[in-house]
């Protein structure tokens, strides 16, 4: 297989960094990755985004031909609002200067945002179109740093991804499927959940990383913002009869009032269109491939 060129992920260590590491690995790629925490593996980093001088360190040793920008704060419910600006908008500022400085250019760059810029838009189904409106820190954060990496894209070959909803075996059980499959593999009697009113667009981790390295490879993808998603929107019921039909196994869902969101985003279904346009069709896998998977594991 022919070399593919060096690729940086940052947030390698991440739920979404370990499966992108892989897909890119296969394809070709000579993977290096940074992350906050101490590692002696090759190709690995240590560098915060709160550093400057620290990824210009990186990138002058790495020069990579392609970066992944996953480091992020994603975790809606997080207490401390500032932490979602000082990485998720002042972090990545600091990796785009770097990049802009380093020796050699990079022929792309993806900046992971995510579809929570959307927030609760009545539209139905949500394309590039949609006029953002964020509902949270979070949401707010990644659509500040969208406006901000706009500045770089006379000097850096940027593409902007908005992933809907994705999980996968590893994912953090603060977040909402990982906690419902832990319940249903530990056949707990009872589970406390948030708002029931909510229906996402789901994938599968495998299918997003595989995306990305398709949106890497492809020289037209520069430029645009692109929806990764399903098109599917399933509510949460939906969700806990997939994994009782699985595993045969029945629980009573409980709404603890700590766990509501005022500001919840209601529906988010993506139109993947635009990205279907770019790249043709890709191999995904449904919701409930997804949930076996996690079942399984």
């Amino acid at each position: 297989m022919a070399s593919q060129g060096r690729a940086l992920i940052t947030g390698i260590r991440g739920f979404t960094g370990v499966y992108l590491a892989s897909e890119l690995e296969r394809a070709g790629y000579e993977v290096c990755g940074l992350g906050l925490g101490a590692g002696d593996e090759p190709g690995y980093f240590r560098a915060d985004l709160d550093k400057p001088e620290e990824l210009k360190s990186v990138m002058d040793v790495v020069r990579p031909d392609v970066v992944i920008h996953l480091a992020a704060l994603a975790f809606v419910g997080h207490g401390n609002a500032d932490d979602f600006y000082r990485v998720n908008l002042v972090g990545t500022r600091h990796l785009l200067e770097a990049i802009a400085q380093a020796p050699e250019q990079p022929r792309c760059v993806l900046l992971a945002s995510s579809a929570n810029v959307y927030g609760n838009a009545s539209t139905g189904v949500l394309d590039e179109e949609v006029q953002p409106s964020p509902a949270n820190d979070y949401a707010v954060s990644k659509l500040a740093m969208e406006h901000m990496a706009a500045l770089w894209r006379d000097k850096l070959p940027l593409v902007i991804t908005r992933p809907f909803n994705y999980t996968g075996v590893g994912q953090g059980k603060e977040f909402l499927l990982p906690k419902i499959v832990e319940h249903f593999r530990n056949r707990a009697d009872v589970i406390e959940l948030g708002n029931l009113d909510v229906s996402r667009d789901f994938s599968d981790v495998r299918t997003v990383a595989h995306v990305y390295r398709r949106l890497l490879e492809h020289p037209d993808a520069i430029g645009g913002t692109y929806n990764v998603c399903s098109g599917q929107a399933v509510s949460l019921q939906t969700i806990i009869a997939m994994c009782s039909e699985i595993t045969g196994h029945d629980l009573q869902v409980r709404v603890n009032p700590a766990f509501v969101r005022s500001n919840e985003v209601k529906q988010l279904r993506g139109d993947n269109a635009r990205l279907h346009t770019l790249l043709g069709d890709w191999e995904t896998r449904s919701l409930r491939q997804t949930l076996q998977w996690m079942l399984d594991s």
